[in-house]
């Protein structure tokens, strides 16, 4: 067999150094920062678990690093919009729309639920894999349910709705139609009877987001909040309807 020539046996021993396997290592790997801490959940244990994007190499461990824990632990969502990136890349209004693609957002809710499940981490991480998992259900539960959105929203500028038991409408006419709703709904002597009702108060709950939509867009709290008010009273409606028994009082929370 040939023996190599001195320089060809000299290029090839120097692209073999320690040096150039770890840097060649290292950009194979490609290692991203786990689900957990990309989302503020401060670390428990002495080590980080990083994801690799590597076919090669699913998980590694690295040593627990204070000031990179710091700088993870300050990136915690501002919004529940933040964990849904897909689904809400504009974020919330008035850079994106208060209307939602509720299908993305389950489709990226369950995602995140399946990577942030307790048995797929360590013991270690369990307990921030739990809290995770709980932020992304409050996060989800709120943007796919239209009143909780608005009332959301508002609270990020400072605006209480939700635990305001002042926040009323002062509209004669709306409160005379609430009335009699709540009337109907009593007197309905069977689910027949609530048919119509029902299918009028699902065209109230959709006028209602559509206007809170239009506040958002313009930026206009004020109208958002009243809207968000008169909504409440439509949701109220809708679940005594689907709570409706022969008899039973109804009682409207407002």
């Amino acid at each position: 067999m040939r023996s190599l020539r001195p320089s060809a046996a000299r290029r090839i021993r120097a692209s073999l150094t320690p040096e150039t396997t770890t840097r060649t290592f290292h950009a194979r790997q490609s290692p991203r920062p786990c689900l957990l801490c990309a989302h503020g959940i401060p670390p428990q244990a002495i080590s980080c678990r990083l994801q690799s994007t590597s076919s090669s190499f699913n998980t590694v461990e690295k040593p627990f690093d204070t000031q990179s824990a710091t700088t993870q632990s300050s990136q915690v969502p501002p919004t529940h919009y933040s964990f849904f990136p897909n689904a809400l890349p504009a974020g919330p209004p008035p850079d994106g729309p208060f209307a939602i693609d509720l299908s993305a957002l389950k489709k990226e809710f369950l995602q995140l639920q399946a990577r942030a499940h307790p048995d797929l981490h360590p013991q270690a991480d369990k307990k921030r894999a739990e809290a995770l998992s709980a932020r992304i259900n409050e996060a989800y539960k709120t943007l796919q349910n239209p009143l909780l959105r608005a009332q959301y929203l508002l609270s990020l500028r400072g605006i209480e709705v939700a635990e305001d038991e002042t926040a009323k409408v002062d509209d004669p006419e709306l409160l005379m139609e609430v009335l009699e709703a709540r009337e109907n709904i009593e007197e309905a002597e069977s689910e027949e009877d609530l048919v119509e009702m029902r299918e009028r108060n699902e065209e109230r709950i959709a006028e209602s987001t559509e206007i809170i939509d239009q506040a958002f867009k313009r930026d206009d709290l004020d109208a958002a909040k009243s809207e968000a008010v008169k909504l409440r009273y439509w949701v109220n409606i809708k679940e005594s309807i689907e709570n409706w028994e022969k008899g039973v009082p109804v009682v409207l929370q407002h």
